[in-house]
């Protein structure tokens, strides 16, 4: 018999106060919610209120909004815990998760129900620039402007599509490039101030509705293949109890009529289950930019070209097994759910 009997009761009490004292500590946590910057934060603060006010009273403690000035303040935020969970683009995202500790565990619906949205080039609606052709042809002549270099819509898809595809570097082959925010390119082309721009669908909703006068002097010269739609993410190192709330909370929310209309001025209607994987197409997409940049880089050796487009090439079939496999498990999935039943 020990000799000291009291100790096997003292432990298991000092383990659970312990537990105890943490989950007090858990729920009395300020959650920093990081929100990358489509827009001026005054209209995005209005805008994201209502949804914050009502995860604070629903999670029970209070949600702070991060705004910056830039896409890249908000993942380095997350990188060093500053923000626990955010709302991104893809190409942020992507960022956020190979670069911050982050992880995708929702995705945003939107309110029409589409499954993505569009990136645009923008003129005014003036302007005799009809074309990607047009505008390519007398690049040295008009400013342009670009999107934030992390920004999915705004910079990596039309990087890729419209740029890359023609050997063309938008850094250098126009008269003047700036890179700004959504609504900021989108009003520059409408007061004239920038020939052409980088845009995006959802954007332009928006737009149509805050300020449809300058929607009214906007021009769409080009659109891309579909987006998929914008991801939330969180530190993987937050607690596995506060993820399971989270979790409860999005995937429930827009559930009620009050909700959708809180969603509403977000342009969104509810919050599915995602993955890391919802990145793949932006991954192939940002190696299909970088292989068409190397492919066309006169400055590499005959070798090194070689060597460098057989490492993406790798990379490549690596990304396409594992969309495959994915494919395969989407088209099995009805099948399986038939057998069950």
């Amino acid at each position: 018999m020990s000799r000291f009997p009291f100790r096997r009761f003292a432990l298991p009490l000092v383990a659970g106060a312990s537990l105890f004292a943490s989950q007090l500590t858990l729920a009395a946590e300020t959650l920093n919610f990081g929100i990358i910057s489509t827009e001026s934060s005054q209209n995005q603060a209005d805008q994201w209120q209502p949804f914050l006010d009502d995860m604070s009273r629903e999670l029970g403690r209070e949600i702070k909004p991060f705004f910056a000035t830039d896409y890249a303040a908000v993942i380095q935020a997350m990188r060093f815990d500053k923000v626990d969970l955010a709302w991104y683009g893809n190409k942020s995202a992507m960022e956020a998760v190979d670069r911050a500790g982050g992880e995708i565990f929702a995705q945003t619906v939107a309110a029409d129900g589409s499954p993505g949205y569009w990136s645009l080039l923008i003129t005014h609606r003036d302007s005799d620039v009809e074309s990607v052709e047009d505008m390519l042809s007398r690049a040295d002549e008009l400013i342009f402007g670009n999107g934030d270099p992390n920004s999915t819509s705004g910079y990596l898809v039309p990087s890729y599509y419209v740029f890359a595809k023609n050997g063309v570097d938008a850094s250098t082959a126009f008269k003047r490039t700036m890179n700004s925010s959504h609504e900021t390119n989108a009003l520059s082309v409408a007061n004239q101030q920038v020939d052409v721009a980088t845009f995006n669908t959802e954007g332009m909703e928006r737009l149509e509705i805050t300020n449809p006068e300058k929607a009214e002097q906007l021009k769409v010269i080009w659109k891309s293949p579909l987006i998929p739609s914008d991801p939330l993410v969180w530190r993987t190192n937050l607690p596995e109890e506060l993820k399971a709330e989270l979790r409860e909370f999005f995937y429930a929310y827009g559930e009620t009529e009050a909700q959708r209309e809180i969603l509403e001025p977000l342009q969104w209607a509810r919050f599915d289950e995602s993955s890391n994987d919802q990145l793949l197409p932006i991954r192939q997409l940002e190696l299909f930019k970088e292989r068409a940049q190397v492919a066309n880089d006169d400055s590499l050796s005959t070798e090194a070209r070689e060597a460098q487009l057989a490492e993406l090439d790798a990379q490549l079939d690596a990304l396409n097994q594992r969309m495959d496999e994915l494919q395969a498990s989407a088209d099995d999935a009805p099948a399986t759910a038939m057998t069950s039943q």
